[in-house]
């Protein structure tokens, strides 16, 4: 398992090699007993590329769209369910899956959590969006955090051995990848986003 110190040095080194992919991740540590600022999001909502595979949102969140993956398979690895119970990536097939893999100490993930929940409602029915922590310290840190912000669409998964985020060949966070009815990658966002705008819309329909 990675020690949080690696996963964290290992989140911060690729934003900065991919500064001129306009990447905005998790580019700087942030002690998890750090209480990160509140911010309030859903008052901009529009997502405009600006240039090919770059995307920003209007409230400042900058992504990269990278289709690099596109084909491969989902992961069978285990991460846990909010209950404690072992759960995998092949639960979920029949429906497309969003899978955003994140960590409360992580600030572009915090930003980008309440426009997931609104793109869940949104979807119902029609894509399942599944975040799954990968805090070291489990549903330790990710139970709270569920119970201070109440999403009505969201569940705390947790993934304390980062199992889900060195399958996908991840290098930062937040990192959010799309998956097909199969389980297959279609595309995947690194970085934060605003995730209920029309644009995202036409990239999960495409």
């Amino acid at each position: 398992m990675l020690l949080e110190s690696e996963l964290r040095i290992l989140i911060i080194l690729f934003p900065i090699m991919a500064s001129f992919l306009l990447l905005t991740s998790c580019d700087r540590a942030i002690d998890q007993k750090e209480q990160v600022p509140e911010t309030k999001l859903g008052t901009e909502k529009i997502a405009t590329p600006i240039e090919n595979g770059a995307l920003e949102s209007a409230s400042g969140l900058k992504a990269q769209l990278l289709y690099d993956n596109a084909g491969s398979e989902a992961p069978k690895v285990e991460f846990f369910s909010p209950d404690g119970s072992k759960n995998n990536l092949t639960n979920y097939r029949g429906r497309p899956l969003l899978l955003n893999l994140w960590a409360t100490w992580c600030g572009p993930c915090r930003v980008e959590m309440p426009s997931l929940d609104t793109l869940a409602a949104l979807e119902e029915g029609k894509l399942t969006v599944l975040t799954v922590s990968q805090d070291l310290e489990g549903g330790k840190v990710v139970r709270p955090f569920f119970e201070k912000y109440q999403f009505a669409n969201l569940q705390g998964h947790y993934d304390p051995q980062n199992n889900l985020w060195k399958a996908v060949g991840a290098s930062a966070l937040p990192v959010t990848i799309l998956y097909d009815e199969n389980g297959i990658e279609k595309w995947r966002v690194v970085g934060g986003l605003e995730w209920d705008d029309e644009m995202v819309a036409d990239l999960i329909h495409q």
